[in-house]
């Protein structure tokens, strides 16, 4: 069985990157699962507050997660151009202690998606990603982008996607990392 976290990079209740993270929860290839994990409990990142009372249970849950899972699969929205807060807040977490980084993060197939009410999709905020990723020394796949673009048009009310083009994208998409993690955990280059 090939399992894969994901989570989402937005708090909101009707989030389209919690919906389009969803999707592809249901769109898994035979053999394979998708655990989906939440951020929203992660506190704000203080190093005083870790020093005093260490990695909140959250945290270390997701952490143990990812080092578990044959790969990661981040919804990111895009604020401002770039990561949102909430999602760089939930990676500083993730990234301490330093000494952990290797343990979750070494070699460790991840895929970006994100969805956006606007015409570009989240291009900037994975785009944004990448140097983070590298840092942590992550394995990024190239293999697929998905970008989706005037997410309201996209999903209906109930946060299911209404558009074919999408779930084909999608599809395709989780079928293609899929298969990504696979090979890495088969030992293949």
């Amino acid at each position: 069985m090939t399992v894969l976290v994901g989570f989402s990079g937005s708090l909101r209740k009707d989030s389209f990157n919690t919906a389009l993270l969803r999707a592809a929860g249901a769109m898994m290839p035979v053999g394979s699962r998708l655990e989906m994990m939440s951020i929203a409990a992660f506190p704000l990142y203080n190093g005083d507050d870790e020093a005093a009372h260490g990695i909140p249970a959250g945290v270390a849950a997701l952490k143990d997660a990812i080092a578990a899972a044959d790969g990661l699969l981040i919804a990111t929205p895009e604020y401002n151009n770039s990561i949102p807060g909430v999602t760089k807040n939930a990676l500083d977490w993730l990234t301490r202690p330093p000494a952990d980084i290797p343990r979750v993060f070494a070699g460790k197939p991840v895929a970006l998606m994100g969805a956006s009410p606007g015409g570009f999709g989240t291009i900037l905020s994975q785009n944004a990603w990448l140097p983070v990723l590298r840092t942590l020394g992550a394995e990024l796949w190239a293999g697929g982008r998905l970008l989706v673009s005037r997410a309201g048009s996209v999903f209906d009310a109930d946060g299911a996607i209404a558009d074919a083009r999408t779930h084909d994208s999608l599809r395709k998409f989780v079928e293609g990392f899929v298969a990504f993690a696979q090979d890495r955990s088969a030992g293949n280059p």
